[in-house]
């Protein structure tokens, strides 16, 4: 356990109760209060400078805030500064009469060492084996009716756009690490997956990036950067720059409810396709609840994907929605129902004299998941998935079912 986390489960119940007030000096309490639960909140997010400063601030106003005193402590001595953090645990020690499990927290604190600033880092590995009853989105019909000389010619599929199935196995890993002690934190994914027989539809990821918390106000902000490679078939398919802010919206809701507000910008190039290459923009807010037991919630999504060529349909604009639940079922076992709808509208024709319609695109998909625990960090879902893809040109339109079982590793 972090020393944040252990801080957290000691003082949670003791935030607006100092040991010693000093009614003279002290101002309104609901002042105190709040810079103190800021302060929580910055240790909570990682942003240790930010804590420390408004922890400091919490003591010039309240000079006799244990819990105030104890946090900052830990705080610098997680920072490395183990001159400052020993002064503060010294004056806990002599001006407070702390528990013994106050005592314990500061005794190990010390025996771990306040001499250098200790990143957190986190690994997690997946491994998934499954199966895909239409590994290439194959057209759900056989046929494809074209208007030619006043009349309709049907004209037959090849093989190779119908739907293949195949099993596959997947790896995924992820990293991340703190770069700076006051929330800036590095990632890095890959995701492979490997089909049995369909190996030209093989695909790799790899996406790294850098995230950072701010809290401005009672507006947390939570930014992102990232960078992304897809292969496909073992050759370079996709090149992808993405740039995404959150937020948290500070609205009078009820008890355990939450909003969020996303926007992002997407830049996308592809080197196996002619023309493709976009610049999406996309704005997404998430509603939440979360219950001792149940965990809700519904995101709505307005996207806008600009071509930057001459692309097949060339500019569209689409919306998203997505519901999703998750439960503690029995013992330690949960589970998770989602379901989603994406809608893409083409400005153009897709191909004039040869697809003269403007593409309409309606995606659903339908997921349940399985998850429970098998040793310490370890955990084995089993996952199902429905894919109804319905359009107004047939030759796109698919169907598709996936079943698959993980284990999953975390260090942490």
């Amino acid at each position: 356990m972090t020393l944040a986390a252990c801080l957290a489960a000691t003082f949670g119940s003791l935030e607006a109760a100092p040991l010693g007030p000093d009614p003279q000096k002290a101002p309104p309490p609901s002042e105190v209060q709040i810079l103190y639960e800021n302060a929580l909140q910055a240790i909570a997010e990682g942003r240790k400078n930010d804590a420390s400063d408004t922890l400091v601030r919490v003591i010039e106003k309240e000079s006799m805030h244990a819990g105030a005193y104890l946090e900052v402590a830990l705080v610098q001595c997680s920072l490395g500064r183990a001159l400052e953090a020993e002064r503060l645990f010294a004056i806990i020690e002599t001006r407070f009469d702390p528990p013994r499990a106050i005592l314990e927290l500061i005794a190990e604190a010390r025996d771990t060492g306040c001499n250098h600033w200790q990143a957190l880092s986190s690994t997690s590995v997946s491994v998934t084996r499954g199966l895909d009853m239409n590994v290439n989105q194959g057209a759900r019909n056989p046929t494809y009716i074209v208007e030619q000389d006043g009349g309709q010619i049907e004209l037959p599929l090849l093989d190779e756009f119908l739907p293949q199935h195949d099993n596959y196995t997947a790896l995924n890993v992820e990293y991340t690490r703190d770069l700076t002690p006051n929330g800036l934190t590095g990632f890095a994914q890959y995701f492979g997956r490997r089909n049995d027989s369909l190996g030209q539809y093989d695909s790799d990821s790899i996406y790294a990036g850098v995230d950072s918390q701010y809290r401005f106000g009672a507006w947390p902000v939570r930014a992102t950067g990232m960078v992304g490679f897809t292969a496909l078939g073992g050759k370079l398919y996709q090149r992808q720059v993405q740039l995404l802010a959150r937020t948290g919206v500070p609205l009078p809701l009820p008890s355990r409810m939450q909003l969020h507000v996303t926007g992002g910008v997407t830049r996308n190039d592809y080197s196996a396709l002619t023309n493709f290459d976009s610049n999406t923009f996309d704005v997404l807010g998430q509603l939440s609840w979360r219950g001792d037991k149940v965990y809700t919630s519904l995101s709505q999504g307005w996207q806008a994907d600009h071509a930057v060529r001459e692309r097949p349909g060339g500019d569209r604009h689409g919306y998203s929605t997505t519901l999703l639940a998750r439960r503690a079922l029995w013992g330690e076992v949960s589970g998770e129902l989602s379901y989603s709808y994406q809608s893409w509208r083409s400005g153009q024709a897709y191909a004039p004299g040869l697809i003269n319609t403007v593409r309409d695109q309606n995606t659903r998909v339908a997921r349940a998941v399985l998850s429970w625990p098998i040793a310490r960090n370890q955990w084995l879902r089993l996952e199902t998935r429905v894919v109804r893809n319905r359009e107004n040109i047939s030759i796109f339109q698919y169907d598709n079912r996936q079943i698959q079982l993980s284990w999953q590793w975390q260090d942490r």
